[in-house]
């Protein structure tokens, strides 16, 4: 029980603010679906945790602060596209289905938590707990408490949210946390 919960406190804290979250009020204010936002946020972050989780657990010695800092940085420039290029569905947004808010969501959500602090915390945990499936349920626990809120307020305010603005901000927050990390990862090298 204990790994759970420090799992699920852990996350929850981590998440809070993350980039993670700004993706799931741009998916929300986008599909305007939290239901399907929120299934595919369960299963990206199962998947992902369960990856993490394993790496921890068995090769978490080959885990380089630069490798981590590099994978981060890339996958935050990859975000910064995906969020310049998600404006001009702005249209379709009302016709969009549930299936296409839960792929994209999926699929993003996957992707953004590569190299992530929540998925480094569940590396780490699997490392220090015995129990990976009280540590991967506690960190998809601890990552949907954090990010239900942002999915229905999102959907709440998505009317009057100037989605345009938001998809430039998120995608020059992207791009400035991408080469933060990047640089991060140059400083590590010998």
């Amino acid at each position: 029980m204990e790994s759970f919960l420090v799992s699920l406190s852990t996350v929850a804290i981590a998440e809070m603010g993350d980039r993670t979250q700004l993706l799931s009020l741009m998916l929300a204010a986008h599909y305007r679906r939290p239901w399907p936002i929120l299934a595919g946020v369960l299963c990206a972050t199962l998947a992902n945790h369960l990856v993490a989780a394993a790496v921890g657990n068995r090769l978490s010695r080959f885990l380089t602060p630069t490798i981590l800092d590099v994978a981060v940085g890339v996958s935050m420039i990859a975000m910064a596209l995906w969020a310049l290029k998600s404006e001009s569905l702005e249209a379709d947004a009302q016709r969009t289905g549930r299936a296409n808010a839960f792929l994209a969501t999926l699929v993003a959500f996957f992707i953004a938590e590569i190299g992530d602090k929540t998925q480094i915390a569940t590396v780490a945990l699997a490392a220090g707990y015995p129990s990976l499936l009280a540590v991967v349920a506690g960190t998809t626990t601890g990552m949907l408490l954090a990010n239900l809120p942002v999915v229905f307020l999102g959907k709440a305010f998505s009317d009057r949210l100037p989605l345009r603005a938001i998809h430039y901000v998120a995608s020059g927050l992207f791009v400035v946390l991408g080469i933060v990390f990047i640089f991060r990862a140059l400083q590590h090298m010998p």
